[in-house]
């Protein structure tokens, strides 16, 4: 085993990962599957069919108490206070000088009680961050990460393929709700959320549940198991921002054209709010786009954008061959003056290869 993999922590699904032949890697300290067997086979899943994803190593922290609400309306960009019981909402917690910590789903369970789902690389920033924050308020944290395995069923068959296995009525259930329910016999938090583009649920149960629960749905037929090159794919083709590579703590919600989920004018204030503020009374220097490739070479993270002349204007922040569009795409920060010149090229590998700037996302299902 190599070094890396024998830190690494493992899912409650790592030996069914391991016998499926997936190919796991060491990602934000968990082993995970980074592909089975196709990577495009289990992108076209998703697209046509259902794709079920291991999320387990994503981080579910819960902030309750009389004033949960408040405390998490200070602590986060977003007003929280507005969600009803049975809603969850996308929104991000920044530091104060306004750069993003992570970008969160927050779930009310009920009154006084929420849960933070966090990226996994940042499960532990994202604890200690509200443990701070939320200290002046009648509300307590309680990270229980450990403590669920966090199973996606991704794709339009989705509804479909999870209804025979629960009697809870999904038709009815919108996007960015939830509902409590058994699935294949376990008892599980139904969201209907995802990060690929597509209809899907995110299931959250007990550790002891997701063998089972993952092995009766990836019975039916048409349901693959997915990996996270897919997985990353899908997000890129969906304009769907990875944390660590659209957003950074040295970038701000505007310049990732999310300041939509900023909510300046909630009541009282919160981390971050006057920085943000100024932010948003200035228009950016860079802006976060799509671009698409002219050419067959992929544009990844890191490589320079040029404008006709070959002046640096911008950075790759993701970039990959897509299989729903057949060309490579990739999203990029570059300089507010230089998308609005035109003439822009990726430099691969010291080839200026033209790109197109297109809006944002790149596929959008039916």
């Amino acid at each position: 085993m190599p070094a890396d993999h024998a830190t690494a922590k493992k899912t409650p699904l790592y030996d069914v990962h391991r016998d499926l032949g997936a190919n796991l890697v060491d990602f934000a300290g968990y082993l995970m599957p980074l592909r089975y067997a196709s990577e495009t086979a289990e992108h076209h899943a998703v697209r046509t069919g259902a794709g079920l994803f291991d999320l387990s190593h994503m981080g579910e922290i819960f902030i309750e108490g009389p004033q949960a609400a408040e405390a998490l309306d200070h602590a986060l960009v977003g007003d929280l206070s507005a969600v009803t019981v049975g809603r969850a909402r996308y929104t991000m917690i920044c530091a104060p000088d306004g750069g993003v910590l992570d970008d969160l789903i927050v779930y009310r369970l009920e009154d006084e009680r929420f849960l933070v789902v966090a990226n996994a690389a940042n499960t532990a920033t994202v604890r200690e961050a509200l443990l701070e924050r939320v200290g002046g308020f009648e509300a307590a944290l309680d990270d229980r990460s450990d403590d669920y395995a966090l199973i996606a069923l991704q794709g339009p068959q989705a509804q479909a393929i999870l209804a025979q296995f629960t009697e809870a009525p999904l038709e009815g259930l919108k996007y960015y709700a939830w509902l409590r329910g058994r699935v294949a016999g376990a008892e599980a938090l139904i969201a209907r959320t995802g990060y690929t583009g597509e209809d899907g649920f995110e299931l959250f149960v007990a550790n002891a549940d997701a063998v089972a629960l993952w092995n009766d749905l990836a019975l039916v037929e048409g349901v693959l198991p997915t990996g996270l090159s897919a997985r990353d794919t899908l997000r890129l083709e969906a304009g769907m921002p990875l944390y660590g590579n659209e957003l950074t703590t040295e970038t701000t919600p505007y310049e990732a054209g999310l300041g939509r989920v900023v909510k300046l004018g909630k009541p009282g204030d919160f981390v971050g709010r006057k920085a943000l503020a100024d932010r948003a009374a200035t228009p950016p220097d860079r802006r976060l786009v799509g671009l698409v490739a002219q050419g067959r070479r992929a544009p990844r993270k890191g490589y320079e954008v040029v404008t006709a002349d070959g002046t640096p204007c911008g950075v790759v922040t993701s970039g990959a061959p897509s299989p729903t569009l057949g060309r490579p795409i990739a999203m990029a920060y570059v300089d507010t003056a230089a998308v609005e010149g035109g003439g822009l090229a990726v430099d691969v590998r010291g080839r200026r290869e033209p790109v197109d700037v297109v809006d944002l996302p790149f596929y959008k299902r039916s």
